[in-house]
């Protein structure tokens, strides 16, 4: 009995007991690879990059510098000198501060920032859940395939004790 040249049908009926129609479709999908004997499938990130729109790589990349250090330093830094020119630096020049305190118009920067980087993080995130998903689904189809080669080799280790047991015992008949 060697599963791999059987159907995806045979392979749910002899393996998991069921009729393939009655499987969920990961399952049967894990039952045709095994049939068609595909070894490895895409991983997980690849399966990701392919749905990947521009989009969402913009996303990605701008969640990745929004949230580091360097960007919350830097805009840190950026800050700091603003309100330290709008304050010292213009009037010691004897220039008028082009957003004086209480820096009406860094606000108004500060809000469009954030109602701009607010929503494309949160892509960013939606799309970190669904890849997610995709690696879970992927961790699934391995275990459940790793499952089903298990008790297709303890099939053939239960064939093989009763052969040779069946062997010794007309051996034995020999014998006698």
């Amino acid at each position: 009995m060697r599963p791999t040249s059987r159907t995806p049908e045979q392979l749910a009926e002899d393996l998991l007991g069921r009729i393939f129609d009655e499987l969920d479709a990961e399952e049967q999908h894990v039952l045709k690879r095994i049939a068609s004997r595909e070894l490895v499938g895409p991983s997980s990130d690849e399966v990701a990059a392919i749905h990947m729109t521009y989009g969402d790589r913009l996303a990605d990349k701008v969640a990745a510098i929004g949230g580091s250090w360097a960007f919350i330093l830097s805009f840190l830094g950026v800050l700091m000198a603003w309100i330290i020119i709008n304050s010292r630096v213009l009037e010691a020049m004897g220039l008028h501060p082009f957003d004086a305190y209480p820096f009406i118009f860094l606000n108004l920067l500060l809000s469009m920032l954030a109602a701009i980087q607010a929503p494309v993080i949160m892509m960013s995130q939606n799309r970190q859940s669904e890849k997610d998903r995709i690696t879970a689904r992927h961790d699934y189809e391995v275990n459940l395939r790793t499952q089903l080669e298990i008790i297709h080799l303890h099939r053939r280790f239960d064939h093989l004790v009763e052969y040779l047991a069946t062997r010794a015992a007309t051996a034995d008949g020999e014998d006698t």
